[in-house]
C-alpha cells in the first residue's frame, strides 16, 4: 500500500526573461493562459489538489509580492505558504529552503517548476517512485522538435520529410517526487542538479519516469508557448 505524498513546493522564483513584454510586471508563474483566465500557477495548484495534495509552499522571488498578493485573494483549493529568498541560494539552495518549509519533514513531496503546464497522474508517478526505492525520481518528457525533420537513406537519399516528430532524447519535464531523506541531500546553497543529483545516480537511488502516452505537458519559456498551449487548450480541452 502506497502512501502519496500531500505536500508539494512549486519553484516560481525565475524571472522569466524570454517571456517579456508578459513578465515585465509580474513573475512568470503569474502569467495567464490565454483563454483560461487563470495563470499559469493556478492551474498548477489546482493539479495538484486533485491529486491529493493538501498543503504547497511557493518559492517566490522575482515580483514576489505580486504572487504573493494573487494567492492571498483567490480561492484556492489547498493551503498555500511563501517563501521568499533574502539572498539568492541557487536552484538547490532555494529548493531546499522551501522544502524545510513543508509541514511534514517525514513524509515523501511533489516539486513542480513554477512554469510547467501539464496533467498526468501524479499518484502513479509517486507509486513507481516507490516501487524502486528511489530518494528522487524525475518526470521525464519527450517533446517535439520545433523543426521539420528529414530522413535519409543510407545512400544519402531524402525519403520522407516529418514536422515537428517527437525528440529521440526524454528530458527533464520539471516534475518531482521526493523521498523525505532527500531535503537534507540539497545543499544550502548551490545547484542540485550538479550535485545532489548526479551523486544519487551514481548510487542509483535517481529514478525517470516517463510521461505516459496522451499526458499533457508543455514548459512555458516564450511568448510562442503561450500560443501553442491556448491553441491545444481549445483543440484538446487540456
Amino acid at each position: 500500500m502506497h502512501t502519496y505524498p500531500t505536500q508539494a513546493v512549486i519553484l516560481a522564483g525565475g524571472q522569466g526573461s524570454r517571456l517579456r513584454p508578459y513578465t515585465d510586471d509580474r513573475p512568470k508563474p503569474m502569467v495567464e493562459i490565454p483563454g483560461t483566465g487563470t495563470p499559469i500557477i493556478g492551474h498548477q495548484l489546482s493539479w495538484l489538489a486533485a491529486e491529493g495534495v493538501t498543503d504547497a509552499v511557493v518559492s517566490c522571488g522575482h515580483l514576489a509580492e505580486v504572487l504573493q498578493e494573487w494567492l492571498e485573494e483567490a480561492v484556492l483549493p489547498l493551503r498555500v505558504t511563501t517563501v521568499v529568498e533574502t539572498e539568492p541560494l541557487g536552484r538547490g539552495g532555494g529548493l531546499r529552503y522551501a522544502a524545510e518549509r513543508l509541514p511534514d519533514a517525514d513524509q515523501p513531496w511533489y516539486a513542480t517548476n513554477g512554469d510547467i503546464w501539464t496533467r498526468f497522474s501524479l499518484r502513479e508517478m509517486a507509486a513507481f517512485h516507490a516501487e524502486r526505492d528511489a530518494t528522487a525520481t524525475l518526470a521525464l518528457a519527450r517533446p517535439r522538435i520545433p523543426w521539420g525533420a528529414v530522413e535519409t537513406d543510407a545512400f544519402g537519399h531524402i525519403t520522407d520529410f516529418i514536422e515537428s516528430p517527437p525528440s529521440p532524447y526524454l528530458i527533464n519535464a520539471g516534475v518531482y517526487v521526493f523521498s523525505p531523506a532527500f531535503t537534507k541531500l540539497l545543499p544550502d546553497r548551490g545547484d542540485h542538479e550538479r550535485t545532489t543529483f548526479p551523486r544519487l545516480a551514481r548510487e542509483r537511488r535517481l529514478a525517470g519516469y516517463p510521461l505516459p502516452n496522451g499526458a499533457y505537458w508543455r514548459a512555458i519559456d516564450t511568448a510562442k508557448d503561450l500560443t501553442e498551449a491556448a491553441r491545444e487548450l481549445g483543440s484538446r480541452g487540456v
